[in-house]
């Protein structure tokens, strides 16, 4: 495996890249760039690495982004994850990625962000501000994992408090609720929430469900039953050294992910 760390800005970009060997029929692979969590605040370390070698033991490449964070404000980070992609999919043949396979995974704020690049990727402002065309920013697909979604009712206010200015007017904040920007461009997206969760409320991914079932997008929802807020993987690997995160009924939320990506894989071969 390398190691490959790209800077974005004033982010990090950071590459799990599998080796090709003579010995193996697939060297050239999907992606899987991950966006951890962090109200904005900051980029959660568990929501990170252990995601990236959960994905790499599945044979996809995997990136991290350390995008910015309080005080930089929106579309700061959004840019960084659009240039970020484009900048995956200009090396695809050196890093020996699928330009049409890559895939965005956000936790909580990050979902927020990956998200973000879903719904505006074909807006001309953003690739403008990234200094490319939409479809070198486009994402394959989403997984979205407890994101923040709406900056309404439901709203994790500390999420907008960071990523927004104090004076955001009305329509700034409706532009990142992102249940209203919803359009048939959006790509495909695997979305799973915990129905206990109390720091971004499950009314966040219900909200994404339906604006995208109204708009004919390609979407696949999973609720859990019991968990906290900002699980990961579940297992041991992501735990918090108090025990925090271990969830053994949401564990199986990668492997639906796996199979999902199977499916979207074929039909973007």
């Amino acid at each position: 495996m390398k190691l490959i760390q790209e800077n974005i800005g004033e982010g990090k970009l950071w590459l799990y890249l599998l080796d090709s060997s003579p010995e193996l029929r697939r060297s050239v692979r999907p992606l899987i760039l991950i966006c951890p969590g962090g109200g904005y605040g900051y980029t959660s370390d568990r929501e990170a690495e252990p995601l990236a070698m959960r994905y790499l033991a599945m044979g996809y490449h995997a990136a991290v982004l350390r995008y910015s964070v309080a005080p930089a404000v929106y579309p700061t980070a959004l840019t960084q994850l659009a240039q970020a992609v484009a900048r995956i999919r200009g090396n695809a043949q050196v890093w020996q990625v699928n330009p049409r396979q890559i895939f965005l995974l956000g936790c909580s704020a990050g979902g927020h962000l990956a998200a973000s690049l879903g719904v505006h990727w074909h807006k001309d402002w953003l690739s403008q501000a990234a200094g490319t065309s939409p479809e070198e920013i486009r994402p394959t697909g989403l997984i979205l994992c407890y994101p923040v979604i709406t900056a309404g009712e439901f709203a994790n206010q500390e999420s907008f408090q960071n990523l927004l200015p104090p004076e955001a007017s009305p329509e700034l904040r409706r532009e990142v609720s992102l249940e209203t920007q919803v359009t048939p461009h959006t790509p495909p997206v695997f979305l799973w929430h915990t129905v206990t969760d109390t720091v971004v409320p499950v009314e966040n991914a219900l909200l994404l469900a339906e604006a995208l079932r109204k708009n004919r997008v390609s979407m696949e929802l999973h609720l859990y039953e019991q968990g906290v807020h900002g699980l990961s993987t579940a297992d041991e690997t992501a735990e918090g050294a108090d025990g925090y995160g271990l969830e053994p009924a949401c564990q199986n939320w990668i492997d639906l992910s796996h199979t999902w990506l199977q499916r979207q894989l074929e039909k973007n071969p």
